[in-house]
């Protein structure tokens, strides 16, 4: 099996303005990554969570989760209901299998690259407000932090499996 250099560094994203494909690359970094380490993990092994960190289950629902916040903070809207109770879905101990788990993420990707390549680079500047306190950051700013935060929990999810098969 031939190995992919890591996305960023396999060239530009064809019709992608370069400032806004760093959060392309790492959503295709994460659904790599998450496939590979989370192969053949038992549905224990994805919800186990060893000395109280979180389960591998936990971090993939919460990428997707926090990716669809995040996105529609970037459109300028506030989160609703679905997504209040998504959120609180997302620290439960038991949940859907690894296929499951991934389709739910890269469904939620594919909808935040949908945005993402309709964004007007021009307008990256624009402010926008997160959260109940309407914290002040920007489109760049949320951008940021989408691409960050999901490499974060990629991190976290593939100590936790790699804890999950010595464990169990």
């Amino acid at each position: 099996m031939e190995t992919l250099p890591e996305p960023w560094i396999r060239g530009p994203i064809p019709d992608v303005h370069p400032l806004l494909a760093p959060t392309l690359y790492s959503f295709q970094m994460a659904r790599e990554d998450l496939a590979k380490y989370l192969d053949g993990l038992t549905h224990e092994q994805i919800w186990a969570s060893p000395h109280g960190f979180g389960s591998v289950g936990f971090h993939v629902r919460h990428i997707a989760g926090s990716t669809d916040r995040l996105i529609t903070y970037l459109l300028g809207r506030s989160i609703g209901e679905e997504q209040l109770a998504a959120l609180q879905m997302e620290a439960s101990t038991d949940g859907p299998g690894r296929e499951e788990l991934l389709a739910q993420m890269d469904a939620v990707f594919r909808q935040a690259e949908s945005v993402i390549r309709g964004l007007d680079p021009a307008g990256l500047s624009e402010p926008r407000a997160v959260g109940r306190l309407r914290l002040p950051t920007t489109m760049i700013g949320l951008l940021t932090h989408i691409s960050e935060h999901t490499q974060r929990h990629v991190g976290q999810a593939i100590s936790a499996a790699k804890w999950a098969r010595v464990s169990g």
